[in-house]
């Protein structure tokens, strides 16, 4: 799996098939992932480090994820995230997201 640095904070490599993603993300602490919402179902399974979650297009409810604790996002749900310490999770994502295999996923690329 080539490593794509998106941008100075977050790498990624990504596993592709046809009806599903398997993403290793590289966070470095302080990365911020910006309020984002997709059509795909996400579960985010953290092997290293943490991620501090903002959950709804109110950020109402809020949850952080450490090492071996997973979080379901479901589809269209507004969520964004900042790294505690750098991060290693595995996102996987039904169906595969489309704008990061075309690299158009500019909320990313700051």
């Amino acid at each position: 799996m080539p490593r794509e640095t998106v941008s100075p904070m977050l790498d990624r490599r990504l596993i592709t098939g046809d009806r599903m993603m398997l993403a290793h993300v590289y966070l470095k602490q302080g990365c911020i992932v910006p309020k984002h919402q997709h059509e795909n179902e996400q579960f985010t399974y953290i092997l290293e480090g943490a991620l501090h979650f903002w959950i709804g297009e109110d950020e109402k409810e809020e949850v952080t994820v450490r090492a071996g604790e997973v979080l379901h996002i479901p589809s269209m749900v507004w969520h964004k995230a900042e790294a505690l310490e750098d991060t290693l999770d595995v996102d996987i994502f039904d169906p595969p997201r489309q704008d990061w295999l075309n690299k158009t996923d500019a909320y990313l690329r700051r």
